[in-house]
């Protein structure tokens, strides 16, 4: 495969700044609701702030990749005299807990970066300059990227199993 350069934008966060308001969960679960800008709730957001207030804890995470299996892992990190899970790092959609999965469906969600805007808006109004917009160019490999439609059909499959989801849309297409 041909290798390209692409502009790779990636979120920096200096989590010791962060103080827990959570205007990015808001903020973006706004601009992913449906229709855009009708509806607040956080549960949808592609941005939680993972918290513990008693041990001044506040670490922003976005969505990424969903993972059909829960990791080995269950470390735990001290860093600044202050204790993290490993599971507070992690990006993934996964099948040991309810974060970035859609709460009506229990899709996976990821974090587009506000796909179409110049800026994510978690970035744009983050309160504290918690949040940082980095921008690199990257050689890449290129290839087939995986439809959202796709990523969503094998969670479900996953989920309910792919008789139980196959049945579903034929029911559904049988529908007038």
């Amino acid at each position: 495969m041909a290798k390209i350069k692409k502009k790779i934008k990636t979120i920096k966060v200096d989590a010791d700044k962060c103080n827990g308001c959570r205007a990015c969960e808001v903020v973006c679960s706004y601009y992913h609701a449906q229709p855009q800008y009708s509806s607040n709730n956080p549960a949808r957001s592609r941005i939680q702030v993972i918290r513990d207030p008693f041990r001044d804890i506040w670490l922003p995470v976005f969505a990424g990749e969903y993972t059909p299996a829960e990791c080995m892992g269950r470390d735990k990190y001290v860093i600044d005299g202050k204790e993290y899970d490993e599971c507070a790092f992690c990006r993934a959609s996964c099948p040991s807990r309810d974060l970035f999965k859609e709460p009506d469906s229990g899709l996976p969600l990821k974090c587009d970066m506000c796909e179409g805007e110049e800026k994510p808006f978690c970035v744009e109004w983050c309160l504290n300059d918690v949040l940082i917009l980095e921008e690199r160019e990257e050689e890449v490999e290129e290839g087939e990227p995986q439809e959202a439609l796709e990523v969503g059909l094998e969670a479900l499959a996953d989920r309910y199993g792919l008789d139980k989801l196959v049945d579903t849309l034929t029911r559904m297409s049988l529908k007038p």
